[in-house]
């Protein structure tokens, strides 16, 4: 694999004083499939998950029991626990966590479903920063589902050691 080096420099800005950091990194320029049976298989020609440095994009999670492989929840909002557990499974594989989630897309097949998702997506998605959003709703989503979530990760500076 071909290596690129960055030269990364920050300015973050903390009680009126400028900060900066430099950090150098050798990132390999490698995109990866990843993939965990802690989640459903993808049900078409896509990948659960593909880390291109520095992120991890979650293909969009249906409410599939990994066991079962059938729609696990009636509600909505059952159904988000069920997709956000998948994305946290899909993340595990990669030694990531739900905090290191900075956008999701949630779709949503009836937007009056909207309010008892956000319910369980605030509690999911708790924490000093949370992700970036979008929130659609949609004709129809594969398998009669009433919501898929997609998301994209950010790799920590330890991933890259």
């Amino acid at each position: 694999a071909r290596t690129r080096h960055f030269a990364v420099a920050r300015a973050v800005t903390a009680a009126g004083s400028l900060i900066q950091r430099k950090i150098e990194m050798s990132i390999s320029a490698q995109v990866s499939a990843l993939s965990t049976e802690s989640a459903p298989a993808a049900i078409g020609p896509y990948s659960q998950a593909v880390a291109a440095v520095p992120f991890v994009f979650v293909s969009g999670q249906l409410p599939i029991d990994p066991a079962t492989g059938k729609i696990d929840g009636e509600s909505a909002s059952q159904q988000a626990e069920r997709s956000i557990a998948n994305i946290e499974a899909i993340l595990a594989s990669a030694g990531l966590t739900l905090p290191d989630v900075v956008k999701t897309t949630v779709l949503l097949a009836d937007i009056d479903d909207f309010a008892a998702v956000n319910e369980v997506y605030a509690r999911r998605f708790a924490g000093a920063v949370l992700p970036a959003r979008s929130a659609f709703q949609v004709a129809a989503l594969p398998k009669g589902a009433k919501v898929e979530i997609e998301a994209i990760a950010a790799l920590r500076p330890e991933h890259f050691a």
